[in-house]
């Protein structure tokens, strides 16, 4: 039995190694074209959702204002989503069913009726609005990453999650309705990003 000269193992390990490294190169760089969003640009390397840092960055607005990243303020419907926001946390916090069903879309105020939505919302009072991000879904649609904290008497809370402070993150789909945008119900599944204040 013969065994390879050391020379020859040699030879055939700096080809391998060029090999596996030209592939994982390359599928890196495939991967994100494939991953990219279709509206950033291909040198566009930002992340999703930066973390504000400061009042100039996105703060929450003061006295109840609802704020917005740098990011979210880029979008063209940033100002009619803050007021669609501003008017929607208002309604919560004054107890306005009229003003909540403004808001919202058809759908999902005809799912409430006044006397619900009003039990629901009793103690409720919602501050530190925080607008992440605004993306286009389907249609006129948008997806709208929002933060809030909201405080309640902790049997007012979700069922999943009785604290008298929470700290929300969520998802709000807006789409247009008659000729204006509206806050449409939440995506089904579990419940949105929530902590303990």
């Amino acid at each position: 039995m013969t065994t390879p000269a050391p020379g020859s193992r040699q030879r055939w390990l700096v080809p391998v190694v060029v090999v596996v490294l030209s592939v994982t190169v390359g599928g890196g760089l495939l991967a994100r074209e494939l991953y990219r969003r279709p509206d950033q640009p291909a040198d566009d390397t930002s992340v999703a959702v930066p973390p504000p840092s400061s009042a100039s960055s996105g703060a929450p607005g003061a006295a109840g204002e609802v704020g917005m990243t740098d990011d979210a303020r880029a979008h063209p419907q940033a100002d009619t989503v803050r007021r669609v926001l501003q008017k929607y946390f208002e309604a919560i916090n004054t107890k306005q069913y009229p003003l909540w069903t403004d808001v919202v879309t058809d759908e999902r105020a005809a799912a409430q009726s006044q006397s619900d939505w009003k039990k629901g919302v009793r103690t409720t009072k919602d501050s530190d609005a925080l607008v992440y991000r605004i993306e286009r879904s389907s249609g006129n649609s948008l997806r709208v990453l929002v933060g809030f904290t909201s405080r309640q008497a902790p049997e007012d809370a979700p069922l999943f999650f009785r604290e008298s402070c929470i700290k929300w993150r969520l998802v709000m789909p807006m789409v247009v309705e008659d000729k204006a945008l509206k806050v449409a119900a939440v995506d089904g599944g579990p419940p949105p990003e929530h902590e303990k204040c």
